[in-house]
């Protein structure tokens, strides 16, 4: 009922009347114009609506800034204004949709500030493609996927002989980070950043009074620092990885003891994200089997994983700079290992393991001891190569505004690691 209510505010135009194609390229109405009585509402744009940009969406609404929202797909627009209206806690109006690009454009204040949320890569292209030519010069297009550092210095000197600004910014924090604040790492050119630093800062999280965004740095600064930091992430879970097999292997630690092991670790040193849901993982049941004995979740997860391109993009880069790396390597590998799960099931067979012990009363106080301060001396040595890959990188492309102790505060709220 409330979604009937707000959405002919919110959405006056008529979806049925526009036909969206699945071919990237052709998904776009390019030749349309804006409807004669469209005006700019909007301070801001953002074109991507799947989680992360319709969370991010409702994060600067709820700042009380208006918001433009377009998607190719028209039922990711119908589902984020169903969405919004359904939130109690949105102010209603402070979020507009639009099934026609050309009208999303012209629903934008001057110079006109769009954050993308695409997937990397083509479909980045595809959407500048069709977005470009409804610009004008001092318009600011940000992009915030993990995108490849050169592909947005690329796109930045492509744009620049029409007037329009392009910048890379990294997003961390997840889809809960991109909602409530997220750790942001803009970067490109920094008058252009200033025309949208009000609005990052507003939306970033809070950590000691402070907002988790800094001006990292021109060119594609802002990406290079994001896939250093998911790199760092890969490292960190696969360390928390093997600090759970050393006291669940080694140690006979059963599930719930290890939810109050990594409970009581992250409100110490190893205070983090990744420590707190590794906690919460741990205290989870299997639903499914809870009647026959509420079996542990982590026991039936596939132990089985992918990787998106920030790890080994990482990788490449501290081989291309001379950076040794090996903590992100290694969990770079272990991921690598982990996908190949048939070959690991066939050399089982051939050459087994020893067989974990069986639970027996109380952990080792001394072991686990043990456990967090070898996993808090490795963080480290993941975060130490992670700097140092950024400073090289700083030192070759001529960064000279990267400040990695800036860059470890940003990193303190909203963000995954």
């Amino acid at each position: 009922q409330r979604a009937a209510l707000y959405l002919p505010l919110k959405f006056p135009f008529n979806l049925s009347q526009h036909t969206f194609l699945p071919d990237i390229a052709s998904s776009f109405p390019l030749h349309q114009t804006p409807h004669p009585s469209m005006s700019a509402i909007s301070d801001i744009g953002l074109i991507g609506l799947a989680v992360m940009g319709q969370n991010l969406a409702f994060n600067i609404a709820s700042r009380g800034i208006p918001i433009s929202v377009y998607n190719r797909s028209s039922s990711k627009t119908d589902d984020t204004l169903a969405r919004y209206a359904a939130d109690d806690t949105l102010p209603p109006g402070g979020l507009t949709g639009y099934p026609a690009l050309p009208d999303f454009v012209a629903s934008l204040k001057t110079p006109r500030k769009i954050i993308l949320l695409v997937k990397a890569g083509a479909p980045v292209d595809a959407t500048l493609d069709a977005l470009v030519p409804l610009l004008s010069p001092d318009d600011l297009v940000i992009d915030g996927g993990n995108e490849f550092y050169t592909n947005t210095e690329r796109r930045a000197k492509d744009l620049q002989p029409k007037g329009i600004r392009y910048m890379g910014m990294g997003v961390s924090g997840g889809e809960e980070g991109a909602r409530y604040g997220p750790s942001l790492m803009p970067g490109g050119d920094e008058a252009a950043y200033k025309l949208v630093e009000p609005v990052l800062t507003q939306i970033a999280a809070q950590v000691d009074g402070a907002a988790c965004v800094t001006y990292i740095g021109k060119g594609g600064a802002g990406n290079y620092v994001k896939m250093v930091h998911n790199g760092i992430e890969y490292g960190d879970m696969q360390l928390i990885g093997e600090a759970y097999d050393v006291l669940r292997r080694v140690a006979g630690a059963t599930p719930a003891q290890l939810a109050d092991v990594f409970s009581k670790w992250n409100v110490g040193e190893l205070d983090s994200f990744l420590i707190e849901i590794t906690a919460k993982i741990m205290a989870t049941p299997d639903d499914l089997q809870a009647a026959g004995g509420a079996a542990s979740l982590v026991d039936a997860v596939l132990d089985q994983t992918g990787s998106k391109g920030t790890g080994m993009w990482t990788i490449e880069e501290a081989a291309r700079r001379g950076v040794p790396a090996p903590t992100i390597a290694a969990a770079l590998d272990a991921r690598y290992i982990s996908a190949a799960k048939p070959e690991r099931l066939a050399a089982a067979a051939v050459l087994a393991g020893p067989a974990p012990p069986e639970p027996s009363g109380p952990l080792d106080a001394e072991l686990v001891e043990d456990v967090r301060r070898a996993l808090y001396a490795a963080k480290i040595c993941s975060y130490a190569q992670g700097m140092n890959l950024i400073r090289k990188a700083a030192a070759d492309f001529g960064w000279d505004t990267i400040d990695l102790g800036a860059i470890a505060k940003i990193w303190k709220g909203g963000c995954i690691i």
